[in-house]
């Protein structure tokens, strides 16, 4: 699969989360990368940055947290075309929650693990 491609597979699943969501993430970017640390190399997405449910009047001129959603990994995790459009989509809602607070123990009971 392209990069080009793959980017495409994350707009879409960006474009998946319903509006009512999207309209209040906050100071958050979306990146497609190559590779992760290679401290971690199986690890198909990562968010950093503040939570919303952890920001208090102190937030304010910070950067953008980051969303980081890995090509590589993603790519040799999947045997298919199709479970690259799936974990893709699961990837992104996994890390867009982090970001509203979500943590992984509650994404696995819910199926986003």
């Amino acid at each position: 699969m392209t990069r080009e491609a793959f980017e495409e597979l994350v707009s879409e699943a960006l474009d998946r989360i319903p509006p009512e969501l999207t309209r209040v993430m906050d100071n958050v970017a979306v990146f497609v990368e190559d590779e992760p640390d290679p401290a971690d190399p199986e690890l198909l997405g990562l968010y950093e940055g503040t939570p919303l449910t952890e920001r208090g009047e102190w937030y304010a001129g910070v950067l953008p947290d980051r969303i980081s959603i890995y090509m590589g990994p993603t790519l040799r995790y999947c045997a298919t075309t199709e479970d690259v459009v799936h974990e893709v989509a699961v990837t992104v809602v996994h890390e867009v929650a982090h970001h509203f607070g979500i943590e992984d123990e509650r994404l696995h009971e819910l199926g986003w693990g």
